[in-house]
């Protein structure tokens, strides 16, 4: 069986399928490794990674993990 290898997803796709803002995407990028990959001046994304990320707690903040811990 052939695997479809999944597509390359932009900003605002990502954006739309996270229901947050770019201001936010960037931010998670930069502070908490969203899995994203620089081509030339754009970002993107694989949904599949995204998703695992999200699920695993990634997109929590260090301040939200840490009271997490204490419940």
């Amino acid at each position: 069986m052939v695997e479809i290898e999944e597509r390359w997803l932009s900003i605002h796709e990502i954006c739309s399928h996270l229901g947050v803002s770019k201001d936010t995407v960037y931010k998670w990028i930069d502070k908490h490794a969203m899995p994203a990959h620089r081509m030339g001046r754009l970002w993107k994304f694989r949904k599949d990674d995204v998703d695992k990320w999200v699920k695993a707690g990634g997109a929590i903040s260090t301040v939200e993990k840490s009271d997490n811990k204490k419940q």
